[in-house]
Formats: structure tokens, sequence, C-alpha cells
């Protein structure tokens, strides 16, 4: 089969658009269109929204639709869909798993959350205690999620639970497709310092999965997650965007503004930090250059690391520089979101939502021992419980 290269894919985005003229075509009906076009995400296969191309060829296809009007798929209302759920069911889904999940998951007719972290185990994930325990051919659920995005709002939910307790804690979990309408779902709401509840506990309650909702074999739970947690990390920490994207550009803007506002200390540490956060856009690119050839790999940790880093002390810049009015807060009222947005609304709201920057996504202090173990080539630390039964661990 000839390579698809550029040209290909000019010629097959322009068919796409004189078949279904965004103007003309309801916006769920071309994003279908261009998912069956294999327009979706290129590198992906043929017959699952892609052709088989290099990841890098899918600006070519953005930039031809972007020019045509079309629509996007809104990627940050259905990110967690896009950035773990999709290349974890590709990895490591059924074919029937695939075609079933992936074109609604793209076209975001299906919202994903992800039931990981628990009260009891975050940072050490592997400590997780939701059992999921055979049942007739099904599985059957109990247990407790939280800091869940988007559980408000998702039809479908990666989950990570323990299906042999006698096994160490790494290697007595599977991984599950939870549909979160099924009975023994409950989704209550968590309210943040921003006033805001995007994130969610979950309760499971004799909650029925059938096996072919199992992402992987039995017990393998925890190498799939590696999958989707790397993808997280990426996606969160080295998303693409431009010059002055993200935090750094209402800095920018405000520098640019109100020069009453300046100091020669605010204007070096703004400097340190444009720098910086431009470093850190740029390492993102060639990232995601890197993706080209393989997996994601424990690279992604440190963007994650630089991420939270650079828009906590940003959003600290912001506050300092607005002077009184940094101090003022639009609007306290509890609302439960449809997507988590990092850098929106004011700056009090940017300051206090960066905070739980360095925690979601993976706690700043896990990232750094991954860096240093997994990058660097440190020493791991002691782990006294790794082979010892979970139901053995002190808890």
């Amino acid at each position: 089969m000839t390579a698809i290269d550029a040209a290909e894919l000019r010629r097959r985005t322009r068919e796409l658009l004189a078949a279904h003229p965004p103007a003309t075509t309801e916006r769920t009906d071309f994003l279908r269109a261009r998912f069956d076009a294999g327009l979706a995400w290129v590198h992906y296969p043929a017959g699952l929204g892609g052709l088989d191309a290099t990841r890098s060829l899918q600006p070519v296809v953005d930039a031809e639709l972007a020019a045509a009007g079309a629509p996007d798929n809104d990627p940050r209302r259905i990110g967690i869909g896009l950035g773990m759920a999709a290349p974890t069911i590709l990895g490591f889904g059924t074919e029937e798993q695939k075609r079933r999940f992936l074109r609604p998951l793209w076209v975001g007719e299906e919202v994903w959350c992800q039931l990981f972290s628990e009260p009891g185990a975050g940072s050490d994930l592997a400590a997780l205690g939701t059992r999921a325990v055979g049942a007739d051919g099904d599985w059957i659920v109990d247990g407790q999620k939280v800091w869940t995005s988007s559980a408000h709002v998702a039809r479908w939910a990666i989950l990570i639970a323990r299906t042999d307790p006698d096994l160490p804690k790494h290697r007595g979990i599977s991984y599950f497709i939870c549909d979160m309408t099924d009975p023994g779902v409950e989704v209550r709401p968590l309210r943040q310092i921003t006033g805001e509840a995007e994130f969610n506990e979950v309760f499971l309650t004799g909650v029925r999965i059938p096996d072919s909702r199992r992402l992987g074999p039995v017990g393998a739970g925890w190498k799939v997650a590696q999958t989707t947690l790397m993808n997280e990390r990426v996606s969160i920490g080295g998303s693409r965007i431009p010059r002055e994207g993200g935090m750094i550009g209402p800095v920018a803007r405000t520098w640019r503004e109100r020069p009453e506002l300046r100091t020669h200390d605010l204007h070096q540490r703004l400097l340190t930090l444009w720098v910086e956060a431009e470093v850190a856009r740029l390492a993102g690119e060639r990232l995601r250059q890197q993706l080209v050839a393989g997996q994601p790999g424990p690279e992604g940790s440190g963007m994650k690391l630089a991420f939270a880093r650079l828009n906590q002390e940003i959003s600290g810049l912001e506050v300092e520089l607005l002077g009184e009015d940094g101090l003022l807060y639009s609007d306290w009222t509890m609302r439960r979101p449809d997507l988590v947005d990092f850098t929106g609304r004011d700056a009090g709201y940017r300051y206090l939502r960066s905070k739980g920057n360095s925690i979601e996504g993976g706690t700043s202090e896990v990232l750094l021992n991954i860096v240093a173990e997994r990058v660097l080539g440190l020493p791991a630390e002691p782990r006294n419980d790794k082979d010892v039964a979970w139901k053995d661990l002190s808890r």
C-alpha cells in the first residue's frame, strides 16, 4: 500500500469538505464523516478514524479544516476520552471494543471519565481497594473513587479494580470499562477552592460489568494503566499551544496594556517565566514528535512537572502584578462545569485553579520519582511491600 503523504491528505480533506460542506452539514454528521474518512487521527488504523499515516501529518488535516471553518470535536470537553481512554483502548482493546467505543468517543457523543484514585490510594495508586469479583461471566464491583473529573457528565469510565487480593498490589489489578449509567454507580460533587465542582467522588455498589468490557488480561490492569497514565501526563503537560498560549498569555497582555503596573522586579520575573514557558512549549512539540515513533515514555512526567510549576508561578505573578485588582474574585457560585478549564475566567480563578495542577494527573512528588528512576537512572526507593500480598498490607 502506498504511504499517505501530505498531498494525499490534503486531497482527501478537500473531498470531505466537498461532500460535507461545513456551512450546511450538521456538526455531528460532519464529525462522523471525518472519522469515517480516516481524518480524525490520521496515525490510527484504517477503519478506526485513521489512515495508518504518520502522526506528524495530523496538522496538515487540521489546517485545511480550520481554513474551511469546519467544526472541531470540542477536545477540552472530551479530553479524558481523547487523551487517555482512546490510546488505551487502541493498545489493549479487542477489535469489537475498538469499533464500539472509538468513533463516538472521538465525535464527542460519549464523554469519558477516569475511575483510578481512591481515598486511600492516590499517590500510591497500586494500593487501591475497589474490588471486582467474578460472577457468572461478569464482574461485580464495589468501592469508592475520588477526584473524578467530568463524572457527572460521563457515559463511560476507565476503571481499575482489584481482582486478586492474594497477589502483591501491582499484580492483582484488572482494567475495565464501566457504564456510568448502570445501577449502583453514584456520583457526588466535590466543591473545590474555586467554588466549582468539576471533580467528583464516585461510589460503586454491586455494579455489574460484563467480562466483554475488560481491557487486557485479568491481573494485567497495572500494565494497561501505565499506558493511560503516560498518555494522561502528555495530554496535560504537553498539549499543543501557540506562543504565549496558556497561563503566560494573560500576564503578557496585562503587562503590555497596563504600563502603570510595571516595576523592574516584576519585569525580570516576567521575562524569566516567559522564557521558561516558551522552553516548555517547544519541549512539548519535541515530545509530540517523539510520539510518532511509538508510545509515550517517562518524559511526559517531566513535562507535567514543568506545567504544574510554571502555572503556579505565573498565576502568582499575575495576581501580584494586578495589585488590589488581583484580590478580586468574580464568582463563587457552585457549578458543575462540562469541562476542565485551567486558564479560564479571571486572574483569581487561574491562581486558585493552578494549585491543583501539582496534584492531578500524578502528584509532583511521584513524578519526581519517575523522572529520577526512569529518566536519570537513579536507584529506586526501597519498597518493602513489593512482594507482599495486598491483603496483608497495613492500611
